[in-house]
């Protein structure tokens, strides 16, 4: 992991920038914050909960995006609404250690899980050598906390997977998924797929997609025969599937829910985007093949916090929660050159921060961090511009139009990562140390050092 030492801001000189920052902080319509709360973020302290929100591919464009389209290029966003705010790097490495400019999921979310880059594909585990490394989630359990992930993607999907798993290759998401990770399986004496290793961790809170992956068999070992979800029952889990069966979980036993066979269905439909660009349109605010009873980012998010805070206050043991919260299919509809449906998925994660800010404001010894992943493919360009690749034209809510253009592919192939920095954003105990230009291992720091994990 990174030192403080290594950090390209030291505390002392983020704190007077922090303060210079909250000086500057007025109560204008596009303000972030007001004075006082830029100000208490600036303090240090400890943080008893730490709940850390991803947008998976949300770059400033997709930011930008979904904010012109929704309320307006004067407006702002729950998530512009922090009062620090830096960016970080997203770099993975290669075995060798040298940098591999673009990340994927998996190496990035390795990154801020365990404070170590690693190369792209791989799962909480290292570069060259491959061999596990222990994360935030398993530090916090460590330590007495509470702990939780909630996702739109699939729960072995690489963002959730670095939590509470090591594996080779992030493919490796259930029983019959090991091809890529010969050394992991149980018959070879390791510890298992993603969807196992989640379930053998005991996390208090499990919300997703995935069911496909809980439904495979366990091949070896003491659950040879059941399946994950089988097995997460034997191990104590109340299995829910919809928004129903979620809202009537009680705190005192962990809680698995699955949403979805696999990625959640997204908020929002309309066209994609196509060579020589599409007519003028207003995005569609439903999913027909989204299930009316399928839970909102918010409402699991809301729901995590509450058995996680429950679980907490009926142990009495004064430590608090770790949760982790993904926006997933902002990257998914990003690769799809889908403009309204990432879009919705922003918006839609927008409202899950929404919710962790209503929190922290009734818990200030809350840590709430913001940021994505990696940056993705999706640029706002003049209407009168002719893109190589893709391009629709969307009718914002202010009535103005907007073009997006997708090109960091050829038509008809996946549209790819940036490397780009990101955006992060925090309020809470530490929260300055997002001020500046850091990497994304510094975040695993910030949060153990808020934490005060051993």
């Amino acid at each position: 992991m990174h030192s403080p030492s290594r950090r390209s801001l030291t505390v002392a000189t983020a704190l007077i920038a922090a303060t210079a920052a909250a000086a500057a902080v007025t109560t204008t319509a596009g303000a972030s914050d007001t004075r006082q709360q830029a100000q208490h973020a600036v303090k240090g302290g400890k943080a008893k909960n730490v709940i850390l929100l991803i947008g998976d591919g949300m770059g400033d464009s997709e930011i930008t995006l979904a904010r012109d389209y929704t309320v307006g290029a004067d407006g702002r966003l729950n998530m512009d609404r922090f009062p620090l705010t830096g960016a970080y790097t997203t770099y993975a490495v290669h075995e060798d250690g040298t940098p591999e400019y673009v990340t994927d999921s998996a190496a990035s979310g390795t990154g801020w899980a365990t404070g170590v880059k690693t190369v792209n594909g791989r799962i909480s585990k290292t570069p060259g050598s491959d061999r596990p490394v222990r994360t935030i989630l398993e530090l916090a359990q460590r330590n007495g906390y509470a702990t939780g992930s909630v996702t739109t993607a699939e729960l072995t999907d690489a963002t959730p997977a670095v939590l509470a798993s090591h594996v080779t290759n992030r493919s490796c998401q259930g029983p019959a998924d090991m091809a890529k990770c010969p050394t992991d399986t149980l018959a070879a004496g390791g510890p298992g797929s993603i969807a196992e290793q989640t379930v053998n961790h005991r996390v208090d809170v499990l919300f997703g997609g995935g069911k496909q992956r809980f439904d495979q068999t366990v091949t070896e070992g003491r659950y040879k025969g059941m399946t994950v979800t089988e097995q997460a029952r034997k191990l104590g889990y109340q299995v829910v599937t919809d928004a129903s069966s979620m809202n009537a979980a009680r705190p005192g036993k962990p809680v698995l829910g699955l949403f979805s066979d696999g990625n959640m269905p997204t908020e929002w439909t309309g066209k994609a985007a196509a060579v020589g660009g599409t007519d003028p349109q207003r995005c569609v605010t439903s999913n027909p093949d989204r299930p009316s009873t399928a839970p909102s980012l918010a409402d699991s998010t809301a729901k995590a916090i509450q058995l996680l805070e429950a679980k907490q206050r009926h142990k009495h043991s004064g430590k608090g929660f770790f949760l982790q919260v993904e926006g997933a299919s902002i990257d998914k509809r990003d690769h799809a050159a889908d403009p309204c449906g990432q879009i919705g998925e922003t918006v839609a994660f927008d409202r899950a921060v929404r919710v962790a800010r209503a929190y922290a404001a009734k818990h200030p010894d809350t840590l709430v961090v913001t940021s994505a992943d990696h940056g993705h493919t999706s640029q706002i360009v003049p209407l009168g511009a002719n893109p190589p690749g893709l391009s629709s034209t969307l009718v914002t809510d202010e009535g103005q139009q907007l073009k997006v253009n997708y090109s960091t592919n050829t038509p008809g192939q996946s549209q790819e990562h940036t490397g780009t920095q990101v955006r992060i954003a925090a309020q809470g105990p530490l929260a300055y140390r997002v001020l500046g230009v850091t990497d994304q291992t510094d975040l695993f720091t910030t949060m153990r050092e808020a934490m005060r994990l051993r």
